[in-house]
This record gives C-alpha cells, sequence and structure tokens, in this order.
C-alpha cells in the first residue's frame, strides 16, 4: 500500500465513480460558476453533506485541471501596519506559491485591501490550508479566494 502523503494520480472514468465524487465535482463548479454563493447552498443543491465535500474537495478533480497552469487569486483586508503584507508574502514564499500580481489599495480607516494572484501548480502547501494560516495571521482581518484557475 502507497504512503496517503504520496501525490499518485489515476485516470478513471466518471462512470465508474462513487457518486459522492461526482456530486463533489457538481458542488465545485457550482461555487466556480457563482450559481452557488455558499458551500452550503452548493451542497444542498447536488444533494451531498459538507463534511463529504470537504472530505474528497481536493483529492478529486477534472483531467483538465491537472494539465493546467493553475492560479488562485485571493482578497485580503490587512492592518494598515508596517511588515503585514511582507509576513503575508513571506507565508506565500513558504507555502512554495509564486506570487504573480499584487494590488494593493490606499488605506481607508486603518484597512487596506489587497488583491494577490498566485500560481499554485508547485506549492507544497493545500490551498486550503495556505488560506487558512493566512485567516489566522496576526494583522490579517480576511481572506477570500476570488477565483481558482
Amino acid at each position: 500500500m502507497k504512503n496517503p502523503n504520496d501525490k499518485t494520480y489515476y485516470i478513471v472514468k466518471a462512470e465508474a465513480l462513487p457518486e459522492v465524487f461526482l456530486k463533489t465535482i457538481a458542488t465545485k463548479e457550482l461555487l466556480e460558476r457563482g450559481e452557488a454563493d455558499t458551500i452550503f447552498e452548493a451542497v444542498e443543491k447536488v444533494g451531498i453533506s459538507r463534511s463529504a465535500y470537504y472530505k474528497y474537495k481536493d483529492c478529486i478533480f477534472p483531467l483538465y485541471e491537472m494539465n493546467a497552469s493553475r492560479m488562485i487569486t485571493i482578497a485580503l483586508k490587512l492592518d494598515h501596519t508596517a511588515g503585514v503584507l511582507s509576513e503575508v508574502l513571506n507565508e506565500i514564499a513558504r507555502a512554495e506559491g509564486n506570487v504573480l500580481t499584487i494590488n494593493q489599495n490606499i488605506p481607508v480607516h486603518g484597512l487596506a485591501n489587497v488583491t494577490i494572484s498566485i500560481e499554485i501548480k508547485d506549492m507544497m502547501l493545500d490551498v486550503d490550508k495556505l488560506i487558512q494560516r493566512l485567516d489566522k495571521m496576526s494583522g490579517v482581518k480576511k481572506v477570500n479566494i476570488l477565483a481558482r484557475e
């Protein structure tokens, strides 16, 4: 048996997959297309539990996503304090994400809105774990994924 941390991939016809995998893909597509605003709404529409979605969402994806240069765009609300953005960038670098663009607006009421596009194809950390780490950082008030490609 292989190590569970091994990233071995298999190509399997959709008809051979358990229904929960297909519904997980359907949930992800609803979210990406904006046809559901929340994970709760999306899983309700396709008929799976949130726990099933969370269990499989990072394990199954269409073949075209394997070959694509994968990228995410995140939006952050940061305290307007020296070093906060630098620490965010350092965390992305530790995860081996490649920063493609950074947009920062002028701070208003002590908060700066920042948008960062990150190439994630070679990242050593799961995107959701990176988002969780960023969200827990001092000076980071909010983190959202705007887009996945």
